[in-house]
């Protein structure tokens, strides 16, 4: 085919593009709720997008003081943010002034204080994006990677409950070594022309270390939550045993769900409606160890589910479904339906959970959008 036959077709082809773009997006009458669409897409994401390298345009607050007035019960920041990209941005590129290893826990972690004093936690990258982890759902290392995706999709979610995540890049001979204590800095080794170190945690091992590149490590960085807010554990109502052929009473008892309602804190608040967003939040993630969960100290309920720990997903293996994560969503009610009408002793009757403080969040403010009416449940 000559040159200017090819430059023809080429032509032809691009104006039935073009058509096809008007008539399925742009135009005809079929098209409005595609339109409505796509115009509800791209709002959301301009909503969601934040510049690189953004900086305060203000010096009277450091971005730490800035992220810390943003917490409260029912959020760890505001739905509108300006000056979250200059957060992250401050996350990623202040300066290290002390490293010491990570608070506890069984993963490797490095607890990094930023200049300015605001303490981060810092997760070494442990696998290559596309490497699967086989086994269990809970095998394997961390994923750093994880941990900033969770706090996107909690972003997207409109949860607001993930503390802020971001990816850095630190050099450990520079960075790292000149500012650690003692401890930490006996962790560290050398394979072949990389710098490791193994930390301090229950599965911390010198045999398995995590390793840079040359000196530069990836990983990610996660803001600390003020003193003020202190964190209060709980074990998770869903939580798996941890034991080959031990069965949780979730995953055999149909009743068990119409327990957990009468036991505090479920009877009451909004705190079982968080549990029921945090097991689609999960499924979505792909995590299946969320055996324990944080909320605020000395809350009565009423706090949020703080979504800490993320980093066990995703696995790699994008085929693979976690079904227990999508029962620990479908033994509870539906997501949709309004939580069982419980006696309310300010009340005297019979009607809802009474008002956490910082206000009730509406049952169907959780997770509306994920199942049509009428649906039982994830499915």
């Amino acid at each position: 085919m000559k040159l200017k036959q090819r430059m023809v077709v080429l032509c032809a082809v691009l104006l039935l593009l073009g058509l096809a773009k008007i008539f399925l997006l742009d135009g005809g009458e079929g098209s409005a709720a595609s339109r409505r669409d796509v115009r509800a897409f791209r709002k959301m994401e301009a909503s969601l997008s934040l510049p690189r390298g953004a900086r305060l345009t203000h010096t009277l607050q450091s971005p730490w003081e800035i992220a810390s007035q943003w917490v409260g019960p029912r959020e760890v920041y505001p739905e509108e943010t300006p000056e979250l990209a200059a957060v992250l941005t401050a996350m990623s590129t202040a300066r290290i002034e002390r490293a010491d290893v990570g608070y506890k826990g069984t993963q490797l972690k490095a607890l990094l204080v930023l200049d300015g004093g605001q303490k981060v936690v810092f997760k070494p990258k442990r696998y290559n994006r596309d490497h699967i982890v086989e086994g269990e759902p809970y095998a394997g290392y961390d994923r750093h990677n994880a941990e900033v995706v969770a706090f996107h999709l909690d972003r997207i979610l409109g949860f607001r409950r993930a503390p802020l995540v971001v990816g850095r890049h630190v050099n450990l001979r520079t960075e790292i070594k000149p500012v650690a204590t003692d401890q930490l800095l006996s962790t560290f080794l050398t394979q072949g022309n990389n710098t490791c170190f193994y930390g301090k945690c229950y599965y911390c091992r010198e045999t398995e270390p995590a390793c840079a590149d040359g000196e530069v490590m990836e990983g990610s960085v996660t803001l600390w939550l003020p003193d003020v807010w202190p964190l209060q554990k709980h074990r998770h109502p869903w939580g798996r045993t941890y034991r080959e052929g031990k069965l949780a009473r979730w995953e055999y008892d149909e009743s068990y769900c119409d327990a957990v309602k009468k036991m505090p804190p479920y009877d009451a608040g909004p705190r079982l409606l968080d549990v029921i967003d945090t097991a689609v939040f999960d499924y979505l993630i792909g995590n299946a160890d969320r055996h324990h969960y944080e909320s605020f100290q000395d809350d009565g309920g009423a706090s949020m589910l703080i979504l800490l720990d993320n980093a066990k997903s995703p696995r790699g293996n994008l085929s693979r479904d976690d079904h227990d994560a999508k029962q620990r969503g479908s033994r509870g009610w539906p997501l949709h339906a309004h939580p069982p009408e419980q006696e309310d002793p300010q009340a005297g009757g019979a009607g809802g959970p009474p008002e956490p403080a910082g206000g009730r969040v509406p049952a169907d403010h959780h997770l509306p959008f994920l199942l049509p009416r009428g649906s039982g449940g994830v499915s």
